[in-house]
């Protein structure tokens, strides 16, 4: 049996905040000032493993669209 790593996740919070606030993804990838995809945005609410880098990418666009200040643990329960 092999020990491998978990990688969907199920629906992270995430998800239920974009919602809450009405954004889509574009609205993410399109004010980000860093390279982010609609691809990782997608993953990310999904709930597929994204690596630290790619959480923080997401979060600072979050943060940037939504006007707030939302941490890691407000967007990923992993």
């Amino acid at each position: 049996m092999k020990n491998e790593i978990e990688r969907n996740l199920g629906e992270q919070p995430i998800a239920r905040i974009m919602l809450e606030r009405e954004l889509k993804h574009s609205d993410l990838v399109s004010v980000s000032n860093r390279h982010i995809t609609h691809k990782m945005v997608a993953r990310a609410c999904k709930g597929r493993r994204l690596t630290p880098h790619s959480q923080r990418l997401v979060l600072d666009a979050l943060n940037q669209a939504a006007h707030s200040a939302y941490v890691i643990t407000d967007l990923f329960n992993y």
